[in-house]
């Protein structure tokens, strides 16, 4: 059940109200009181208004907390697939930039340098995300990267081309980076 629906039950029985008290207070019908309390409706606008105004309710609380509810199962995963793909695009950028043995000084120094900054962006950016949920919603592609670099180009080229010092720094900088941004 909705968190509206379990609050206008439970303001309901404190004042007292019937379901038929309600309804007729609020100026609407029974049936209509019957549905948002079984949750077979969301209470719209003006609905919802002259039953917060009947029961002395907060309206934007009530539409706040409603919207604070969790999301279902196919929106995290899509959430999921579209940051391991933001993930494997960025971190394409630093294999990019890196591995290639042709990559001069500049090209190296720049990955650094975003290695730092893309992660305290995404940091200022998710003041309320805890370090541990920031690192597997935007780190996942980073380690993926990782293992595929390891198992394709093997130990050495990883190392020497610079690409698993930005992940590590990317990674870090996903973790201790509100640190970092608080100690000013």
């Amino acid at each position: 059940m909705n968190s509206i629906a379990n609050k206008i039950i439970e303001t309901r029985k404190i004042k007292g109200l019937s379901q038929e008290e309600l309804a007729e207070q609020s100026k609407i019908s029974l049936r209509t009181l019957q549905r948002i309390e079984n949750n077979e409706n969301n209470p719209r606008g003006k609905t919802l208004s002259l039953i917060c105004n009947t029961l002395e309710l907060n309206l934007e609380g009530m539409l706040a907390r409603n919207q604070n509810q969790s999301p279902n199962i196919a929106t995290k995963f899509i959430d999921f697939l579209f940051f391991t793909l933001a993930n494997l695009l960025l971190v394409a950028l630093l294999g990019f930039m890196t591995i290639d043995s042709q990559a001069n000084f500049n090209s190296r120094f720049a990955m650094v340098l975003l290695s730092i900054l893309i992660p305290l962006f995404i940091v200022n950016f998710t003041p309320n995300m805890s370090s541990n949920e920031r690192l597997l919603k935007f780190g996942l592609g980073y380690l993926l990267y990782f293992i595929a670099t390891l198992s394709i180009a093997g130990f050495v080229t990883g190392f020497l081309s610079g690409l698993f010092l930005c992940i590590l720094i990317n990674l870090s900088m996903l973790y201790f980076g509100s640190q970092l941004i608080n100690k000013k």
